[in-house]
């Protein structure tokens, strides 16, 4: 018998189930580990779904007609119209995306750095992912020269690379590739022939002002699958809902029609009350949109607090423009963290930081880069609160014309987090380490 496929643990959740250990045994912890989002459930949707709760038939593989519609109408308000025959529900994006990677078959170029499961989920699919690196403050989207080079190179070695995956915007980068190299993406893929998986399941949380993220969707229609959900926009990870948009052309029916088969011996339906709240979300009434704009708020405030905290130390750090997260690179301070901590690559400061420190970040290596580099992923997305009231709070934070104070950062856990951060930066690089004295 076959050895099975080798795949790691998630690296997001194995940090996460690490922190809540050593939370439990008493340890002063802070996750920035994870990218859930923490904040409350909207109580319009808590209602949908507690009322949904007797629907407990299986339902269309593909999802409700409801749901379909709905999603339909969301991607229709963002200029990327769909028939909602063309839309797929399944339980989450995450095994959308996997789904997706059986249906379209043969190896998979995804950026570098890149979400964690991308390459992994190639894996479990039978095939091999091929990195190609993105363009400096663009993550996401590969460079799209070097695409070409690879996909060349892999067909000349026997491989046979169909998709390219992008996430618009980027986790872990936090950052969104702007227009123009979108556009070139989009138009490698169509000399390549390749489908373009684009997953957008962090869209509607840009907060830099610089407008929404441009899809790939817009430059090849005719190959772009969009992925998406609710898990990030409202802060629904454990509800396992995520919708995709298949292209209107013969390519994007028979995509459908694998698509549909795959689920159909993998979940069978997406589950049915979920999908009743999911409907009234992505229909985008006045308080669904009200609650994302006040989560853009507050991811835009936390975030650049603690972004401060990092340049303010020396790292680098491209502006964050979307979600929750930051990349910093630690390369400017090398020489102090190798003669300070024996630090010389991503993994090393990520150890040091959990287990000196007790904050959890993800080392460069688990989104596809090599150990040297000095980067880590941070997300500041668990410093809203532990409890309804605090999240609650910190979203009232920023809503107008609410009581409370007028900054998310008055108050005291978020404060705290935040500080602590830069007290651990600091101590981490420390006084600079002296220059070697000239020779006379």
């Amino acid at each position: 018998m076959p050895e099975p496929t080798p795949v790691p643990m998630s690296a997001t959740l194995a940090a996460d189930e690490a922190l809540a250990r050593r939370r439990r045994a008493g340890e002063r912890v802070l996750s920035m580990a994870s990218g859930e989002i923490g904040l409350p459930v909207l109580p319009a949707l808590e209602d949908r779904l507690a009322a949904a709760a007797g629907e407990n038939a299986y339902g269309p593989v593909a999802g409700s007609p409801a749901l379909r519609s709905a999603a339909a109408g969301y991607w229709e308000r963002r200029g990327l119209a769909v028939d909602p025959g063309l839309v797929v529900a399944g339980p989450g994006s995450k095994p959308l995306l996997f789904a997706l990677l059986l249906a379209i078959g043969g190896d998979v170029i995804v950026p570098v750095p890149g979400w964690v499961s991308y390459a992994a989920q190639a894996r479990l699919a039978g095939a091999r992912s091929v990195p190609v690196p993105v363009l400096p403050g663009q993550g996401g989207v590969p460079d799209p020269d070097r695409l070409r080079e690879a996909v060349a190179g892999a067909r000349r070695a026997g491989r046979s690379p169909r998709a390219v995956v992008v996430t618009v915007p980027d986790n872990p980068t936090g950052t969104i590739a702007p227009a123009t190299t979108v556009r070139r993406l989009a138009r490698a893929a169509r000399e390549l022939d390749l489908v373009v998986v684009s997953d957008e399941i962090y869209r509607d949380l840009v907060h830099d002002g610089s407008g929404p993220a441009v899809s790939p969707a817009l430059y090849a229609p005719e190959r772009t699958v969009v992925t998406t959900g609710l898990t990030k926009s409202l802060a629904l990870g454990g509800w396992r809902t995520g919708v995709a948009r298949l292209p209107d052309s013969g390519l994007g029916r028979a995509l459908h029609t694998r698509l549909t088969a795959v689920a159909s011996q993998i979940w069978s339906s997406p589950p049915a009350p979920v999908q009743t709240a999911a409907a009234y979300a992505f229909g985008e009434p006045p308080e669904v949109t009200e609650r994302i704009a006040a989560s853009r708020r507050l991811h835009r405030t936390v975030v650049r607090a603690v972004a401060a905290r990092f340049t303010a130390v020396g790292a680098m750090l491209a502006p964050a423009a979307a979600a929750c997260y930051l990349y910093p690179d630690f390369e400017p301070l090398r020489e102090r963290l190798a003669e300070a901590h024996g630090v010389h690559g991503g993994d090393g400061l990520a150890a040091l930081l959990s287990e000196r420190y007790g904050v959890g970040v993800l080392p460069a290596t688990a989104f596809g880069e090599p150990g040297r580099p000095l980067r880590v992923r941070a997300a500041t997305s668990r410093f809203y609160g532990e409890t309804a009231e605090q999240r609650t709070a910190a979203l009232e934070a920023v809503a107008p014309g609410t009581a409370g104070p007028a900054d998310p950062l008055a108050l005291p856990w978020i404060r705290e987090s935040v500080d602590r951060i830069g007290e651990v930066l600091a101590d981490l690089a420390g006084p600079p380490v002296p220059a070697p004295a000239p020779r006379i």
